[in-house]
């Protein structure tokens, strides 16, 4: 139907006629999401008829009619104009029954006044029975948040959150489907990512951590068998890896609530939790445990799960996660020094399966490798158990580090990778498993894969990071022992023999080659072609002067040194 002829039935004022009309536009245009800007001012136009017909006392199919294309419109960002004043908000918060104005609610300015006198007189909050109505609403105020700043700001002075979370408690009423839980929990969403002041109001003021947390139980029907041990009930004998996948709409509500709860956790690990905020964090961790474990209908919907589960858990303070090692050990699961590992097994399993897609490892990959570095650690059996895993008794020494299909070649790669947080992050993760003993790191990685990370520590000289770790046993094999003196350490491999390329240059020639090469240097020095460096005594790269080179190639600084420490593995 031509938009002239449905603002010509709606400014008729009859609702049987301008019901038809919209609901005719609404068919029309239902998956339209670009608009020609031609129609921008008739667009603009419908908008304001529609909100002045929701302001009227309507049957519920007229209500239907008009939410529908009030959404429809909202997705045209060009348009949103009409949507972004207070009442127009107020009157869509009314019939998305997150409405919390009350009279001591109100503001001072007159606009704001007049707003909560309409929304007061034409209904009370929770009180629209139709459930299509409300998702119409929520999925307009979604697009209109997501569209306009000036929306965000409206929805904040109407403290639409505290509406919100009013409703949130109230999701496991029978009456309310899945499609109205899933645009509140979106709405929450948008809410929190888009305004750090709701942000942290949810968390704080309204609770948001613990209300979202038991929606997330809910959801996943968990009981408490033993403390910090949650079940599936009906499950509770059943090993977390083996309970039956989670259905499409569970899935859905459940990632929603993940990614909320990441919002509002965002800047946990920057600061100390007080003992009641670490008791409510562990006791998420222990659902985030059960969240990593468990499946849902699809390959593509169960890494969506696991994904935002593990960006969650990266946002829990790092003596929190002693939950994930917390579960019995079982018949079937994963131990190790008597402790259960199916938790850190399967984080592992998930970070090698993003590491090998090889997309977007900034995005993808960093999140599990930074919470398995987090938890290497703190945790001496995780670390014992993934050095097993990921750095196993060095036996071949024949390929380059970087050669192979072994976890420990795909790090290395990793290291020398073009983007700076992908390669820093996993030679920090090999670092640590390796109880940052530079000797051990070199041993594992070569010199060359490791001297970015040195380098950027001071640590080119040898020596270590300071860290407290336990002793391991020596792990050195056979063939590593035969082998060692042979090993190129650069490249961490045994390389044949290669004839000496000064063999036979008198003292004099030897000087000017060096001299040449010194030449060579400077004049690609002086074309910022190259910076010179060279190491200093504290282990820290230097810049090199033309008389520094000069110096070098006469009289070498620094004289091979033996290192200071041997790569023994019981070092403490």
């Amino acid at each position: 139907m031509e938009l002239n002829a449905v603002i010509e039935q709606m400014e008729s004022g009859d609702e049987d006629s301008a019901r038809t009309a919209l609901q005719s536009y609404n068919t029309e245009m239902n998956h339209c999401f670009t608009f020609s800007r031609e129609e921008e001012q008739d667009r603009k136009r419908l908008a304001e008829l529609v909100l002045d017909f929701l302001n009227k006392d309507l049957e519920p199919s007229s209500q239907l009619a008009c939410l529908e294309t009030v959404r429809i419109l909202s997705r045209d960002k060009h348009c949103l104009k009409p949507f972004i004043s207070q009442s127009a908000m107020s009157t869509l918060a009314r019939y998305a029954d997150i409405t919390t104005a009350t009279e001591g609610d109100r503001g001072e300015g007159k606009e704001v006044n007049e707003v909560f006198e309409v929304v007061k007189e034409t209904s009370t909050s929770f009180e629209n029975p139709d459930p299509e109505v409300i998702a119409e609403a929520l999925k307009s105020i979604c697009n209109i948040l997501l569209h306009s700043e000036t929306g965000q700001a409206v929805a904040a002075e109407l403290q639409l959150i505290k509406g919100v979370s009013k409703r949130l408690k109230q999701c496991q009423d029978p009456t309310w489907n899945h499609e109205v839980f899933f645009f509140i929990l979106r709405l929450t969403f948008l809410l929190t990512a888009l305004r750090v002041d709701i942000r942290a109001e949810l968390a704080q003021k309204l609770h948001g951590i613990s209300l979202l947390g038991k929606q997330l139980e809910a959801i996943l029907g968990l009981c408490w068998p033993a403390t910090l041990e949650p079940a599936r009930a009906g499950f509770e004998n059943i090993l977390a890896k083996e309970l039956p996948p989670l259905n499409q709409e569970k899935a859905e509500l459940a990632v929603e609530i993940l990614k909320i709860l990441f919002n509002l956790t965002f800047d946990t690990t920057a600061r100390k939790a007080e003992e009641q905020e670490a008791a409510e964090y562990r006791h998420l961790g222990a659902i985030l445990r059960l969240c990593l474990m468990s499946r849902a209908d699809g390959d593509e919907q169960t890494e969506e799960f696991h994904t935002h589960t593990v960006n969650l858990l990266g946002n829990l303070p790092l003596p929190c996660l002693d939950v994930l090692l917390m579960p019995q050990v079982q018949q079937g699961s994963t131990e190790y020094m008597g402790v259960n590992m199916d938790a850190v097994d399967m984080l592992l399993e998930f970070m090698e399966k993003r590491l090998d897609q090889g997309c977007k490892l900034k995005e993808t990959l960093l999140p599990s490798l930074n919470l398995l570095t987090e938890s290497v650690r703190i945790h001496r059996e995780t670390r014992k158990y993934l050095r097993s895993k990921v750095l196993p008794p060095l036996r071949d020494v024949k390929n380059r580090p970087e050669t192979g299909s072994a976890l420990r070649n795909k790090l290395v790669r990793l290291m020398t990778h073009i983007d700076t947080d992908v390669k820093d992050c996993a030679a920090e993760f090999l670092f640590v498993l390796c109880k940052e003993n530079v000797s051990r790191f070199i041993k594992y990685t070569g010199y060359g894969n490791a001297a970015g990370l040195l380098a950027a520590r001071g640590l080119l000289r040898a020596g270590r990071e300071p860290g407290i770790y336990s002793e391991d046993e020596d792990s050195e094999t056979e063939e590593y022992r035969e082998a060692k003196a042979h090993i190129n350490p650069i490249t961490g491999v045994v390389e044949e023999e290669q004839p000496d390329p000064m063999e036979g240059m008198t003292e004099e020639q030897k000087e000017y080659e060096a001299m040449k090469l010194v030449s060579m240097f400077n004049k690609l020095s002086r074309n910022n072609v190259i910076q010179p460096m060279q190491l200093g005594m504290d282990g820290t790269m230097k810049k090199m002067t033309i008389e520094d080179l000069e110096t070098q190639a006469l009289n070498p600084l620094f004289p091979p040194e033996e290192p200071a420490h041997s790569d023994c593995e019981d070092d403490s």
